[in-house]
């Protein structure tokens, strides 16, 4: 019988101080996301786990509005969240208003708007601005989301495309669920969101992105929520969700990363 290794006393109290600080370093991490960014961060979320022993806790929710799941409103109850992925404007109100750490703010990505139709339907024109107006007063039901590219569309596009009253009866904002859900379910004809939220979507077809003068990039950046319970772990998501490394998952998803080695590719319209 082989004898076993007998640890010494000095050599015990080591090995269960080492076991003890690994325990200590490894924390757990809660995220909320708004639903622009979570194919990406589902994308990257086991690498992050893996390589640092974090454990990510996420949950989703949009950046803007008054839905329970809303950012702002989990943070104004007092959620225990230690990093929010939303939209860059909507980051910076909560800034302002002390619930994020001003130095965290991270930006991550930037996504443009598409329409979608059913899986089967009959693909419109929206190449130009003519083709996407006719393609709106021909719709018997527009659909599109309640955060940053459904705010843009209900207080811009449709006013600069001139037909606000004329589709004011049959376009509706969808809270606190995926457009392309909506769109799939044959409850909307056609439905606007960011690329990167319809393409997890099954049962739909993009069409496409909307022509360049109608086209709003909503800019998706990261933030450490002040008072969080770990804000190292915190601020390790926040550089690698920024880092070049992230890059390949988050254009995967549909969006294009804005980090300093891999930014927007050239000739793209800049965000606005």
């Amino acid at each position: 019988m082989i004898p076993r290794p007998v640890l010494s006393c000095g050599a015990a109290l080591g090995l269960a101080a080492a076991l003890l600080a690994a325990a200590a370093e490894a924390a757990e991490v809660r995220v909320v996301s708004s639903g622009g960014f979570a194919a990406a961060y589902r994308a990257l979320a086991p690498a992050f786990e893996r390589d640092t022993g974090h454990t990510l806790v996420a949950e989703w929710g949009p950046s803007m509005g008054h839905t329970p799941q809303a950012v702002p409103a989990r943070l104004e109850r007092g959620e225990p969240i230690d990093v929010v992925i939303m939209v860059g404007y909507a980051l910076d109100d909560l800034i302002a208003k002390g619930r994020v750490e001003a130095a965290s703010r991270t930006p991550l990505a930037r996504s443009g708007i598409a329409l979608a139709v059913r899986q089967g339907a009959p693909t419109p024109e929206i190449g130009t601005l003519d083709d996407l107006r006719r393609t709106l007063l021909a719709a018997r039901s527009i659909a599109y989301s309640d955060s940053a590219s459904g705010v843009y569309i209900r207080t811009e596009m449709f006013e600069r495309l001139g037909i606000a009253d004329a589709v004011a009866g049959k376009a509706r904002m969808i809270p606190a669920e995926p457009v392309g859900a909506v769109v799939a379910r044959g409850e909307a004809e056609i439905g606007f969101q960011q690329v990167s939220e319809l393409k997890p979507v099954a049962g739909i077809t993009i069409v496409g992105l909307l022509p360049a003068e109608a086209q709003l990039y909503t800019e998706f950046s990261a933030g450490q929520v002040a008072g969080d319970k770990e804000p190292e772990a915190a601020r390790a998501l926040i550089r690698f969700l920024g880092s070049p490394a992230a890059a390949r998952a988050i254009r995967e998803s549909g969006m294009e990363p804005l980090t300093a080695a891999s930014g927007p590719a050239s000739g793209s319209p800049a965000p606005r």
